[in-house]
């Protein structure tokens, strides 16, 4: 028996589902797209990734389920190599496993990008026919999520607006990030094309290295004060580091 399955347009990490599905491929770059939001977002899963890559240990039709406090992240690879195309068989293969293990994996409810069909370069209709023919059969709720570069994501909100709260020297001296570089992630943030964490990636000048950096910042700054405003959050900030300032 199957509980259907979902269809939807949008951002994959508004999804309520207790599983998310990401997809890498084998050579440990998670450098775009969903990978890179994961990255972001799950900084200890993107080094145990790099690490079982380096092992050898991710393949086409292998499936690894990382959980994190707030929900599980399945990595689905689809690719060999980030360079090439994803192939219909990886598709076949990783969804094989996953209707031959959800059950034992516990799987409840599960969110899935179109697999391959976004940077993976399938048709978004090829993909669906092959995931809807594995997933058809599984007793579990379902999301397929096309994806939408105009959808929004509480997160980035969250992450946007402390941002341009605070101080660009002081994001500096917290980060040892160059003064330029924060300069050019607070003005890409305020682009009102850009409303998702990976779409900043894009942006000419900015690395994947700085924007975890910020973000990581963002991340515990966020999660000290989670009930203040953005604007005490930075009054906070400024009060209790001037003291250590250099006259």
């Amino acid at each position: 028996s199957t509980m259907g399955i979902k269809i939807l347009r949008g951002n994959i990490f508004t999804s309520k589902s207790q599983t998310l599905v990401n997809t890498v491929n084998c050579v440990g770059v998670m450098g775009a797209g969903i990978a890179l939001e994961c990255r972001l977002r799950y900084p200890e899963m993107h080094d145990k990734y790099v690490q079982l890559c380096a092992e050898n240990k991710v393949d086409i039709g292998l499936l690894w389920i990382y959980k994190s406090p707030d929900r599980w992240i399945l990595n689905f690879p689809t690719k060999k190599h980030w360079k090439y195309h994803s192939k219909k068989e990886y598709l076949n293969a990783g969804l094989d496993k996953f209707l031959n293990t959800y059950k034992e994996k516990q799987v409840k409810s599960i969110a899935f990008p179109l697999l391959g069909a976004d940077k993976g370069g399938i048709p978004q209709d090829e993909s669906l026919r092959i995931m809807t023919s594995y997933l058809e059969k599984v007793d579990a709720e379902i999301e397929i999520y096309k994806y939408d570069a105009t959808a929004s994501d509480d997160l980035y909100d969250k992450t946007k607006d402390w941002l341009l709260s605070q101080d660009i020297e002081q994001i500096s001296e917290s980060t040892k990030l160059r003064k330029n570089y924060v300069a050019k992630v607070v003005d890409a943030i305020q682009s009102p094309n850009i409303v998702q964490l990976n779409q900043l990636a894009r942006i000419q000048g900015i690395g994947i290295k700085t924007l975890e950096k910020i973000f990581s910042l963002a991340q515990s700054s966020l999660v000290n004060e989670p009930n203040m405003t953005a604007g005490q959050q930075s009054l906070l900030w400024k009060s209790s580091s001037v003291s250590s300032k250099k006259a």
